[in-house]
């Protein structure tokens, strides 16, 4: 399964409780966030995605253990979807608690980022 295959994660930065680690799988980076993405995380994540890098970007955040996101945290994923599918790549959110989901729901992320229930479903599809 998709959680298995993140054995081999390769960077995290720590902020407190808050971290992100990227694990490449494949053609796919992943990006495990836990914690809040709030004004004082966001930057962490927006590192991180500047940090993956290839001819067609293509990156799945992982939101399992995320618990908050506030403005600074959509405005890190639209410009890393700008960015990606730019580049000709994609970016795709997956396993937001309900609390999660309902904030970019209500800001219209999903309109035009996949959020998907699990890991396994956003790197399959």
């Amino acid at each position: 399964m998709a959680e298995e295959r993140m054995a081999g994660s390769e960077r995290a930065q720590r902020t407190g409780q808050f971290s992100v680690v990227a694990t490449p799988l494949g053609d796919v980076t992943v990006l495990a966030v836990a914690g809040e993405i709030d004004l004082d995380t966001s930057a962490d994540v927006r590192r991180a995605f500047a940090a993956v890098a290839a001819p067609r970007p293509r990156v799945v955040v992982d939101l399992r253990r995320v618990t908050f996101i506030d403005s600074s945290a959509i405005n890190v994923f639209i410009a890393a979807h700008r960015d990606l599918t730019g580049a000709g790549g994609w970016l795709r959110l997956a396993g937001p608690a309900e609390s999660v989901i309902r904030t970019l729901e209500i800001v219209g992320i999903d309109t035009f980022i996949d959020i998907l229930p699990t890991l396994g479903e956003a790197l399959d599809k």
